[in-house]
């Protein structure tokens, strides 16, 4: 997927956030959520890239936490349901639909509700 290639490793992700390249970071979020070596750190850098500037990492970054909340079954709640109810409420309409697929998830697999979501 974009960069990244079977056999990724955590070096090859902090390098793509290390060159800060968009059209390699939004890649970041999708690979990591579905196939987490370490939930924590996954999750950590998900939260990171949900204020990226640039919609399509900000968006991937939602989704990303969706993909963990099915991977992994936990998220620090705390930490992850602000960040998905605020891009809910994003200008974006790319990153909203992430952010309610994102939601959805947390729902199903954590049984959790994000506000400002309607399911």
């Amino acid at each position: 997927m974009g960069p990244f290639r079977d056999g990724w490793t955590k070096q090859d992700v902090e390098a793509a956030i290390a060159r800060g390249l968009p059209e390699e970071l939004l890649y970041v979020p999708i690979v990591i959520g579905m196939d987490p070596p370490d939930c924590g750190w996954a999750e950590a850098i998900c939260l990171s890239l949900a204020g990226h500037p640039d919609f399509n990492v900000r968006g991937n970054a939602v989704l990303g936490l969706g993909h963990l909340a099915r991977t992994c079954r936990r998220l620090d709640l705390v930490a992850a349901v602000p960040a998905i109810a605020a891009a809910l409420r994003d200008d974006n309409a790319h990153v909203r639909g992430q952010a309610d697929n994102a939601a959805d998830d947390l729902l199903h697999y954590l049984g959790v509700r994000v506000p400002g979501h309607v399911s």
